[in-house]
């Protein structure tokens, strides 16, 4: 697997359809959570570009970075015209549409790292500009993005491969080749794109479905490649991140929801979370605070209603034992310590988790 994909193995924020009443509001949270959340956006703000973009370590992933950090301001409140970011939401928007190519590509093939997987950053970004989107209300501006996310769609649309995947490229540029993390990634780029008004195909999407369906194991989990094949067995981070992307459909008794989650909780305990760190834990976290917040406390029952009650996943015991490793594992500049990629991508992945109850984002209201 390229370093890209073993280090950056995301996928985007999408509209999770939640099973249970609402919990804890933003302004219920506790002061010491605030302020966690608001060290965090102030050094991540600081780590912006004039030009408007994020990267990580060594200039690399210059648009997938930006994306990632775009939604993380958007969930604080802010929007491009109004709100305490409104400026820092505006220059990433500013710099998606420098960096948009004719053919559709939000990026540039040839930057730094960028050529290994430009779709990542192309994904990232188009789940971005589709939140902006739905905000947008100047007609100019709103036709432009339009016209930008229309093409874009276009784009992740001609890059599937045969088997209905994606991988780090488009299927022309990468021999066919797909793999899981950058499959979900644009699927839900592509969902949030739908759910904005933008067209999207909808064999694309049945298309991805039935390459998620094919890539599970018979122990309920996701491979990394079905182009590779089953060697590798399981993987519990892109698993994690297939069940986000069901439940984005509102697919949540959908039956490889349940075998997926079924495999994933017995190998990523909530109850200790921040205590066993390990390879792509940031990511399996960002995508398993998703899917448990959408859960709250009685989607896992209502799903597997025959499990015991010391098994059940539920918002209030991960969220109690996640924020506290958040907050004690925070730095005195307002970031963490992370993967080698850099601490842009951990701050980015740790507000999402931290700002899920703000609502800010229509997809994230219950």
């Amino acid at each position: 697997m390229p370093r890209f994909g073993l280090i950056l193995v995301l996928a985007g924020f999408v509209g999770l359809v939640c099973l249970a009443p609402p919990m804890a509001r933003a302004e219920e949270l506790s002061e010491k959570q605030r302020e966690v959340v608001r060290r965090g956006l102030e050094w991540l703000k600081k780590q912006q570009f004039r030009d408007g973009h994020w990267e990580a370590s060594g200039g690399q992933f210059s648009t997938a970075m930006t994306g990632l950090a775009g939604t993380a301001f958007l969930m604080e409140g802010s929007t491009i015209k109004e709100g305490k970011y409104s400026e820092v939401i505006r220059r990433a928007v500013d710099y998606c549409f420098q960096h948009s190519q004719h053919s559709g590509l939000i990026g540039e093939i040839n930057a730094p790292n960028q050529g290994l997987g430009y779709l990542y950053g192309h994904g990232y970004s188009m789940l971005f500009l589709a939140h902006v989107y739905g905000e947008e209300d100047d007609a100019d501006r709103r036709r432009k993005l339009e016209d930008l996310l229309n093409r874009a769609v276009d784009f992740s649309c001609k890059s599937q491969t045969t088997r209905g995947g994606w991988g780090y490229v488009s299927a022309k540029d990468g021999n066919d080749f797909d793999e899981g993390s950058v499959s979900i990634t644009q699927v839900q780029a592509l969902r949030a794109c739908r759910n904005a008004g933008i067209v999207v195909p909808k064999e694309a999407i049945d298309k991805v479905q039935k390459y998620l369906k094919d890539c599970t194991t018979t122990n309920g989990g996701l491979i990394y490649s079905l182009a590779s094949g089953y060697g590798g067995g399981e993987r519990p981070t892109i698993t994690v991140a297939g069940i986000a992307s069901m439940f984005s459909a509102g697919e949540y008794n959908n039956p490889l929801a349940k075998k997926w989650l079924a495999y994933v909780r017995p190998v990523v305990p909530v109850d200790t979370v921040g205590q066993d760190q390990f390879g792509h834990s940031e990511y399996t976290h960002y995508y398993y605070a998703q899917v448990i917040y959408c859960l709250g406390e009685d989607g896992y029952a209502k799903m597997f209603p025959d499990s015991k009650p010391s098994e059940r996943l539920t918002w209030s015991k991960y969220r109690k034992h996640f924020y506290e490793f958040l907050s004690k594992s925070q730095l005195p500049e307002g970031n963490w310590r992370g993967v080698p990629i850099g601490p842009v991508y951990t701050a980015c992945c740790y507000l999402t988790i931290l700002q899920l109850e703000k609502g800010a984002l229509p997809i994230y209201q219950r």
